[in-house]
């Protein structure tokens, strides 16, 4: 399974290419484990990581459930992710319970890894969806989902789409965004937003390590955020990797 998605169809149109089959015996779950704080764990996802035989995800996510399950455990990161799920499909065609963890809600930024895992495994996949930190920053900005424009920028591939959501809706509705280390971070996506006529003034909010003891929230404005723009490690900007940017409108 190849991780450069130029080699074939982005992961996310696997996982979107139909409804889940009703009443699917012995699926395999993909949990969305919310934003890393145990207590926004829902109960019904717990459950399905704690009856698994092998639980799979990347190192970071794992390792925040790892003392819910006595599962053997199956961690990855990018380079190795295909392996690993290649692994993780014959525990399962083996007959062993199987449960994929991702942060957050996987119908957010895991929809990739999603469709990553269906096309390891014969089994059908079933979602639990999960709190995500859209979701709780929906809430610290008050910005009203319904009111609101919801992009993920973090995923593989091209987000050009993705941007011109953004230009589309800037100033006329709420916009939430997850930005995507390194290259779309929050200053990036308003230095983005300014250059296609966004005003400066517009309110702007930073919301780092939602839920947990050490959260913060930078509130600016998208032309003092768009002085951060630029660069592609994580020395060239102050945000971390786990934020979420809100835009509000005047």
């Amino acid at each position: 399974m190849s991780d450069d998605l130029d080699a074939g169809p982005d992961p996310a149109t696997i996982a979107a290419a139909g409804p889940e089959p009703p009443n699917a015996a012995d699926p395999v779950h993909a949990v969305g484990i919310g934003p890393g704080n145990p207590e926004y764990l829902t109960p019904r996802g717990e459950r399905a990581i704690r009856e698994a035989d092998v639980v799979v995800g990347f190192e970071t996510v794992v390792g925040f459930v790892a003392d819910r399950t006595d599962a053997d455990l199956l961690t990855c990161g990018y380079r190795d992710e295909g392996a690993t799920l290649a692994t993780f499909a014959e525990r399962v065609a083996g007959g062993d319970t199987g449960t994929a963890v991702l942060m957050g809600d996987p119908n957010h930024s895991g929809y990739q890894f999603v469709g990553k895992v269906q096309a390891a495994v014969e089994s059908p996949v079933r979602v639990i969806p999960g709190i995500s930190s859209l979701q709780v920053a929906a809430s610290r900005a008050r910005t009203p989902m319904e009111e609101t424009e919801f992009v993920t920028l973090h995923k593989s591939g091209d987000i050009e789409s993705d941007c011109r959501r953004l230009h589309a809706n800037v100033g006329e509705r709420h916009l939430l965004v997850l930005p995507r280390p390194y290259d779309m971070m929050p200053g990036d996506i308003a230095a983005d937003l300014l250059n296609v006529g966004a005003s400066p003034s517009l309110p702007a909010l930073v919301l780092e390590r939602l839920t947990h003891d050490d959260e913060t929230t930078t509130r600016t404005t998208l032309g003092e955020l768009g002085t951060y723009g630029g660069g592609l490690e994580t020395d060239d900007t102050p945000f971390s990797d786990l934020s979420v940017l809100a835009v509000r409108t005047e």
